[in-house]
């Protein structure tokens, strides 16, 4: 979103106004944000009569609170030194590195968050020009998004990729409105004390009120010492290929679901693709096993929670082409009949049939990478 800071004259002052209220407001912003977004994953209206609308609106919420990422970053940046900042996520150091040190690295990731944020609505909207127009637009945004990581892959020096590639929001409210306070009425000085025979002086102590969320700021880890470059091992040889095989898999599986259209029960496909994550996973496990001093225990938490979040991501092969058509599908269908039938529980059953109506439609709804 940095594009949006080159606006022209005319419009630039209102981008500042419509900054600093949104720095003023952190806390209530993104209550508001969290509201609509879970509005539109609970009633995903994506009803069938009106999808596009429905997702348009979750891809322009998802879309403003990317930009709106950027703004409080930029007011977090210039808060004054004396104001506690929150100790930042391993994710969030490491990604931030990238982002300041190749404007490459923050171009790609910025596309990238932005084609998946929108590729459902492209869907849906090539979809009505016909199942052929789908599954090509599907392919040039899985392409797409393959090309960046694997540009991405050379600029981080042949390091694992992050998902998502940029900083997350990791703000404290009350710190941000306490540092915006101080920028518009600075505090006085804090008083400090002068050791009667050096005739140093020493700080003074922060707000009595934060001493304690001061002190914890201040407790470094092992891995909170290390450069940002180094939460992640180098991959090499077999580790390599399991990461390309990784990049690569969606593209190879959404061309085989083209190829398979007109059969959706064939297994074929499924396999490939499932097949595919899988045998990455386990040869990009076995070479860190060889490769990081102490094997997948000596493993930084950065490393840890991208495999666990891989781990997890895998269980949305249970919705997917064969899987579903064959298993899970029949499944969910029945038990969403049997709550439809329920006073309470039939909310429920609806909810849950809107989401098998995407399933059933649309390759990017049950999209991971």
């Amino acid at each position: 979103m940095g594009s949006l800071t080159k606006a022209p004259g005319n419009v630039r002052p209102y981008l500042d106004i419509y900054g600093d209220f949104i720095a003023k407001n952190a806390g209530a912003v993104s209550q508001i944000e969290s509201a609509l977004r879970s509005l539109t994953y609970i009633v995903p209206a994506r009803f069938k009569d009106v999808e596009l609308a429905s997702e348009s609106l979750h891809s322009g919420i998802q879309l403003l609170s990317l930009y709106h990422d950027s703004l409080l970053a930029r007011a977090v940046s210039s808060l004054p030194s004396s104001v506690a900042r929150e100790k930042p996520t391993p994710h969030n150091r490491y990604t931030k590195f990238w982002t300041q040190k190749s404007p490459s690295y923050r171009r790609l990731a910025l596309l990238i968050t932005v084609i998946q944020y929108t590729e459902l609505l492209w869907e849906m909207a090539a979809k009505r020009r016909g199942k052929k127009m789908q599954w090509h637009v599907v392919i040039v945004l899985e392409l797409a998004k393959a090309i960046c990581r694997l540009l991405l892959l050379k600029l981080t020096n042949s390091r694992p990729l992050l998902t998502p590639p940029l900083p997350e929001r990791e703000i404290d409210p009350a710190s941000l409105d306490e540092g915006m306070s101080d920028l518009e009425s600075p505090p006085p000085e804090p008083s400090s004390w002068r050791m009667p025979r050096t005739g140093l002086e020493l700080p003074g102590l922060p707000n009595s009120g934060r001493i304690s969320q001061y002190l914890l700021s201040k407790v470094l880890t092992a891995e909170d010492v290390k450069p940002p470059a180094q939460l992640l091992h180098r991959i090499r040889g077999t580790g390599y290929i399991a990461e390309v095989l990784y990049i690569i898999r969606p593209v190879v599986y959404a061309v085989a679901m083209k190829k398979f259209a007109n059969d959706r029960k064939s297994w074929a496909p499924w396999l490939l693709g499932f097949s595919l994550e899988y045998a990455a996973r386990q040869m990009s496990k076995q070479e860190l096993e060889k490769t990081v001093p102490g094997g997948l225990r000596g493993l930084t938490q950065l490393e840890r929670d991208e495999l666990t979040r891989r781990a997890w991501a895998m269980g949305w092969w249970g919705v997917r082409g064969a899987f579903y058509e064959n298993v899970t599908g029949p499944f969910l269908k029945s038990i969403a009949g049997r709550l439809n039938d329920q006073p309470v529980l039939g909310l429920l059953g609806g909810v849950l049939g809107d989401y098998q109506y995407l399933w059933d439609n649309y390759y990017f709804s049950t999209a991971t990478l």
